[in-house]
C-alpha cells in the first residue's frame, strides 16, 4: 500500500488545511501543463483524494494499521460473507458485468466526454421486475432450500439442498408476466456517457455504479476495460506515438513533413536522409508530455502512371 503521506510531503498528525496546502503546491509542481510526470499528478491526486477526505482518511488509516481489521480488506470475507448469506437465505450481491471499451489512440490522446452504447438485462417494464404475481413456496416456507443432517454423535454432516418445487427462488408464481414470461428482465439497449482523462491507457478501468444487469430486485455494476486501438494512421507502444506516414513522390520534392498531431499538425523539416526501416523520431511529442515521443514509420507509396 503506497503511503499517501509520504506522497504529499506531510504528516499523519497533520490537518486538513495543512494537507491542502501541500497538494497544492505538489499538484502546481507537477502538473503535466506545466511540464511535470504524468503518473506523478495522479499520484499527488489520489492520495488528496483518500486523506483531503476526513472520512477515507480514516478508513486508510485503519487498514494501514490492520489490513485485515478495521474496515480493510479481508480476502476472506467474501467469502465466508456469502457462504453465511446462503446459509440463512440470505442474497448476495449481483456479480459486476465486465465489457472491454475500445478507444482509439487519437481519443486517448485528447480525452474528453465519450458515449458507450451496450445491451443488458433491464428490469420489465410492465411486472417492474417481479416476473408476475408471486406466492411464498408452500414446500420449503420461503427459504428456497432444506437443511439436511446426517450422522449422530460428536460427528455430523450438514447439507443445503435446493428446495425443487421453487428450484431456490423461495416463492412460485400464481400469474406469470406475460412480457418476460417469469425471467424479470428484458433486453434493452443503454447509453452511458463517461469522461475519459486525458492520456488514459490501456488495461485501465471504469466502474458504472449500477450499470449493469437487473437480478434479483437490484443492478448490477459494470466494469469497462479500456483497450487501445489504431485510430488515423497512430499507434500506440508503451508511452510513444507511432505514426504510419504514407510517402509519395511528390512528399520527396516538400522542404517540410506535416503531420496531424492531436495537439495540432507538426511541420517537421525533411531530413536528408529517409529509411523505410528506420523510423524518424521527434522528441516530446509521445503519448505524455515529458518522456515520451513520436516516431514517423514511413510507407513508401508510389503507382505507376499508365
Amino acid at each position: 500500500m503506497e503511503n499517501y503521506y509520504d506522497i504529499l510531503g506531510v504528516s499523519e498528525t497533520s490537518t486538513q488545511d495543512e494537507i491542502k496546502k501541500a497538494y497544492r503546491k505538489k499538484a502546481i509542481e507537477h502538473h503535466p501543463d506545466k511540464g511535470g510526470d504524468e503518473n506523478t499528478f495522479k499520484k499527488i491526486s489520489e492520495a488528496y483524494d483518500t486523506i483531503g477526505d476526513d472520512g477515507k482518511r480514516q478508513q486508510y488509516d485503519s487498514q494501514r494499521r490492520d489490513p485485515f481489521g478495521g474496515g480493510g480488506f479481508n480476502p476472506f470475507g467474501d467469502m465466508f460473507g456469502d457462504m453465511f448469506a446462503n446459509m440463512n437465505g440470505g442474497v448476495r450481491k449481483n456479480p459486476d458485468k465486465m465489457m472491454d471499451l475500445n478507444i482509439g489512440v487519437v481519443e486517448a490522446y485528447t480525452g474528453g466526454r465519450k458515449s458507450i452504447n451496450y445491451m443488458r438485462n433491464d428490469k420489465c417494464d410492465v411486472c417492474a421486475g417481479t416476473g408476475g404475481d408471486r406466492q411464498n413456496c408452500g414446500t420449503c416456507g420461503g427459504q428456497g432450500f432444506f437443511v439436511q443432517r446426517a450422522g449422530n454423535g460428536f460427528f455430523q454432516t450438514i447439507q443445503r439442498v435446493t428446495c425443487n418445487s421453487c428450484h431456490g427462488k423461495g416463492y412460485t408464481y400464481t400469474k406469470v408476466c406475460y412480457s418476460c414470461h417469469g425471467e424479470q428482465t428484458s433486453i434493452k439497449m443503454v447509453n452511458l456517457d463517461v469522461e475519459l482523462p486525458r492520456g488514459v491507457d490501456d488495461g485501465t478501468f471504469f466502474k458504472s455504479k449500477g450499470g449493469g444487469d437487473y437480478n434479483n430486485g437490484s443492478y448490477a455494476d459494470i466494469l469497462f476495460k479500456v483497450e487501445i486501438k489504431p485510430e488515423n494512421n497512430f499507434e500506440k507502444m508503451g508511452s510513444d506515438l507511432i505514426y504510419n506516414y504514407d510517402l509519395t513522390i511528390d512528399d520527396l520534392q516538400n522542404e517540410k513533413l506535416i503531420v496531424p498531431h492531436p495537439d495540432g499538425d507538426l511541420s517537421i523539416n525533411f531530413p536528408d536522409e529517409i529509411e523505410t526501416k528506420k523510423p524518424l523520431r521527434v522528441k516530446g511529442k509521445g503519448f505524455y508530455p515529458n518522456g515520451s515521443d513520436l516516431y514517423l514509420k514511413f510507407n513508401f507509396k508510389y503507382q505507376k502512371s499508365k
